[in-house]
């Protein structure tokens, strides 16, 4: 069973791997020749800074991913469904970070790529969060260290992008420009506070397995 954990987790890194390769390949050689290139180069800083914000979101992404399969001894079929609905979920990152990109600074058309761009890290938010509620919900998946409690406890805070990523969508209507800050700075928060999962005292563990010879 931990052989097929290790197997899921492979699959997945691979496909985060591939996202984050793919969302560099959205740069473009500017046209310009000469000295003028630093004005081609200068002309694509949308594209560079959603770049930067999408691969914060990513990264972040899949260290909590990482995180939570390192505590896990086993899988199952519903989780591995929900697993594919969050890479699903991800792999589409790319396209709606290239379309914010191209018009950041179009005007309406900005809104709009906000917009798309909001509301898809509000379903993956969502994906990420049935994820975990499956896991700490059923329990047995865990590894027998993990205190199962603890993390339920954790899943209000666990939400919070949820509850922050929809704000990020009201924004759009407003300033794109300013919704792709709002997106970095709660990339940055979850990068700073990783939100760990709770371990059984080793004192505890020895008192129960004591118990359970009585």
């Amino acid at each position: 069973m931990e052989q097929e954990t290790n197997r899921v987790e492979a699959f997945s890194d691979g496909v985060f791997a591939i996202v984050i390769t793919i969302l560099v390949l959205e740069l473009k050689v500017p046209e310009e020749q000469g000295s003028a290139l630093w004005h081609g180069l200068w002309e694509q800083w949308p594209h560079y800074a959603a770049y930067l914000v999408s691969f914060l979101i990513i990264g972040v992404m899949w260290v909590n991913h990482h995180t939570i399969f390192s505590h896990l001894k086993r899988v199952d079929r519903p989780l591995l469904f929900l697993n594919l609905l969050v890479l699903m979920v991800v792999s589409v990152i790319p396209y709606t970070t290239n379309i914010l990109a191209e018009h950041l600074m179009d005007g309406d058309s900005a809104n709009v790529a906000a917009i798309l761009y909001s509301a898809w890290t509000v379903v993956y938010a969502l994906a990420f969060l049935a994820f975990w509620w499956y896991v700490t919900k059923v329990g047995h998946l865990f590894h027998e260290a993990v205190d199962k409690d603890g993390a339920r406890a954790t899943r209000v805070r666990f939400g919070l992008g949820a509850v922050a990523y929809p704000l990020t969508v009201i924004l759009s209507f407003f300033s794109a420009p300013l919704t792709l800050v709002a997106h970095f700075l709660i990339a940055l928060y979850y990068a700073a506070n990783q939100i760990p999962i709770p371990l059984v005292v080793e004192e505890e563990r020895l008192d129960s397995g004591s118990d359970l010879r009585k």
